[in-house]
């Protein structure tokens, strides 16, 4: 038998198109001595092999398209609340567990506001570009936080997430199937993960030159007065009329890829930010809140994705949270149900059938064009 197993792949591929022409082709090879039933016996033999290694190649091929299945996620160890300096400002919620109210007034911004917005933005979006290329396999979610923690209070900002009804964290980290409010933990990041990163600061920064130009305006005018009984009702005259304003929240959050990550969660990450930068497109002055989430739904839909309506965008500024409420404008898409299981903690929210998850996020400035986008860099 002189039929090398290239051979035997070579015939058998024959017979698939063409059996009495692959069947007189073998013939001679075997002499006289090998009678006609013997040849069909033989090509049948091949024909099963060849349909076995078909079989063989289609299941691979199949292996290769499907997602690989992962451990659903499980909560890691939480490390002790992160400490601010007393000198950066904090938001009113801080020292409270006790989740704010939704603000039902809409947030106009001046010119003075939307600088300061644009100020919070710029540093939200730096903040969060740093923490992306922190993103790979062995890192844990707790170190992005700390990094991120670091880098905030070290612009005189706030980490907006800490304290915010009891959040234990400066950033939000929400891994594979966890929709949103994932919490920083002893978790390593694995190879093939997707992770949304979700960054928010209160800054003030700008204030603080406003307040020193108003202290100068100031201590002129004391210097006029001679009214002054003593150098503490003047030192009190000046506290009373220093100008302190508020701080500005400026809200952003990518989802990042880990490593080697299979087509189909790169997709699901690819087309939820279409959605987001489609939802921002059709934004601008008069625009109805429904045409956001409508073109928002509507990219979804066309590659089979749900999209979760129990995550809403909403108003900024120095409410962190507030009117309007736009339905679908997160955006956050996943891979099967759009139906949410929230931990014990209160904030993990996951997906209930475990499929993957993506989210991205932007803080705008409406204009009668159109929209500005405050947290690029």
């Amino acid at each position: 038998m002189a039929i090398s197993a290239n051979s035997s792949l070579h015939l058998s591929s024959s017979f698939c198109r063409d059996v009495p022409t692959s069947l007189s082709s073998i013939s001679p090879l075997f002499g006289n001595s090998i009678s006609r039933k013997g040849s069909v016996v033989f090509a049948r033999r091949l024909f099963g092999l060849e349909e076995a290694m078909r079989i063989q190649r289609e299941k691979e091929l199949q292996d290769k398209k499907k997602p690989v299945r992962r451990s659903p996620l499980k909560r890691g160890k939480v490390s002790p609340r992160l400490p601010v300096p007393d000198h950066i400002q904090k938001p009113p919620y801080v020292g409270s567990n006790k989740l704010p109210e939704l603000s039902s007034e809409y947030q106009i911004h001046d010119s003075e506001g939307i600088s300061h917005m644009r100020a919070a933005g710029e540093l939200a979006a730096r903040v969060l570009d740093y923490a992306g290329t922190l993103v790979r396999p062995s890192v844990t979610t707790d170190e992005i936080d700390k990094a991120v923690h670091q880098m905030i209070i070290d612009a005189g900002a706030y980490p907006s997430p800490l304290g915010y009804g009891g959040f234990p964290k400066s950033v939000c980290t929400s891994v594979n199937e966890c929709m949103c409010h994932g919490i920083p933990d002893s978790r390593q990041l694995q190879d093939g993960d997707i992770i949304n990163i979700d960054v928010t600061v209160y800054l003030n920064v700008p204030s603080c030159l406003l307040m020193f130009t108003d202290l100068i305006s100031v201590l002129i005018d004391w210097l006029k007065l001679t009214s002054f009984s003593s150098v503490t009702d003047g030192l009190l005259f000046v506290k009373s009329n220093i100008r302190v304003s508020q701080g500005y929240h400026g809200d952003t959050s990518k989802t990042y890829l880990c490593g080697n990550v299979n087509d189909a969660m790169k997709r699901l990450v690819k087309v939820t930010q279409e959605c987001l930068e489609k939802g921002i497109a059709v934004c601008k002055d008069g625009a109805s809140f429904r045409k956001i989430g409508k073109t928002i739904s509507e990219h979804a839909e066309k590659h089979n994705y749900g999209v979760v309506d129990r995550f809403v965008g909403h108003g900024v500024g120095t409410v962190f949270h507030s009117e309007p409420i736009i339905y679908h404008h997160k955006p956050i898409l996943t891979m099967g149900s759009i139906d949410c299981i929230t931990w014990g903690d209160n904030w993990t929210a996951v997906t209930d059938d475990g499929s993957p998850a993506a989210q991205f996020e932007h803080s705008i400035l409406i204009t009668k064009t159109g929209a500005e986008i405050l947290t690029k860099c």
